[in-house]
């Protein structure tokens, strides 16, 4: 069994902030990820929102991130399967070893839902993107399309067509779902035309998103749509199943903690977009990682003590 004082699940912005801070305060760290470090951000081809950072692709930050954490002591493990994890014992199990923390913060981020339609996976990053906020710029002047019906897609579109020249929302039902208030300034806005009972059967493109193509659910006709870019809004799941029935999550599995970043168990912790929180950004998952590391140092002092 591999012991350290903080143990932390995930290496994306927030785990990889947590590590930052709590190495550099002396406390031996982990940090754990099946996959990269870096997490979602990674992926992106464009990174314009981070103080200090005036532009950056998602893996350059990301990989920065990391050394800076490594350079203060922090143990990373990449591409690790995890097996089990016991939140009360705060011990994780992996195929090849067994690691256990005075304190554990959780950071395993969300996952966008998608439309696992061709073209998605291959082109995410390249004009297929889940983030309004984070990729609006990039498609100043450019046709676009949102896929969803949602308050959240609703909302992202209406942020979209201050950068776009036209935005086209497109959603499976005959209505939307979202409130109405957001509905009556959608259908007002000169920039936006409303597919409803359609669907993206596809996204299309060599290096970028170039067009869809969408089938009208009623008719079954199908269309082709020139587009640049195309960003998804279908829902989000937290990558949380592996703590299910040991804390308290919301109804859809976000992790519930207080302002100390503390969930229902003494000493866990949890960080970044696998929390319920109404903002989701890099800039608010480092600061949660922050907080998270500050207050499981005080955790550990505790379990010392």
């Amino acid at each position: 069994m591999e012991e350290c004082d903080i143990l932390i699940l995930g290496a994306g912005p927030a785990g990889l902030t947590a590590a930052i801070y709590a190495a550099r305060a002396g406390h031996k760290v982990i940090a754990l990820d099946e996959a990269a470090a870096g997490g979602q951000i990674a992926s992106s081809w464009a990174v314009e929102n981070y103080p200090g950072v005036k532009k950056a692709t998602g893996q350059e930050l990301t990989a920065v991130m990391a050394e800076q954490a490594k350079s203060f002591g922090t143990k990373i493990v990449e591409f690790v399967e995890i097996t089990s994890v016991d939140l009360k014992k705060k011990e994780v199990k992996t195929p090849g070893a067994t690691y256990k923390g005075k304190a554990l913060i959780i950071a395993t981020g969300n996952s966008e839902k998608k439309l696992s339609v061709p073209g998605e996976n291959e082109l995410k990053g390249r004009g297929v993107s889940y983030c309004a906020t984070c990729d609006a710029p990039f498609f100043k002047g450019k046709e676009i399309a949102v896929v969803g019906g949602g308050n959240s897609a609703l909302e992202e579109a209406r942020y979209l067509s201050k950068f776009a020249s036209k935005v086209t929302l497109i959603h499976r039902r005959d209505a939307f779902k979202a409130e109405k208030r957001l509905q009556e300034e959608i259908s007002k806005n000169p920039k936006m035309k409303l597919l409803l009972e359609s669907a993206v059967s596809s996204i299309n493109g060599k290096e970028r998103v170039e067009s869809i193509s969408i089938k009208n659910l009623k008719t079954g006709k199908e269309s082709e749509l020139k587009v640049s870019g195309v960003f998804i809004y279908v829902g989000m799941a937290p990558n949380s199943k592996l703590f299910e029935n040991q804390l308290k999550t919301d109804e859809a599995g976000f992790i519930i903690t207080n302002e100390k970043m503390e969930t229902s168990i003494t000493g866990v912790f949890a960080a970044g977009d696998v929390r319920k929180s109404q903002i989701k950004q890099l800039t608010t998952a480092a600061g949660d990682g922050t907080v998270a590391a500050i207050f499981a140092g005080v955790a550990c002092s505790k379990t010392q003590g």
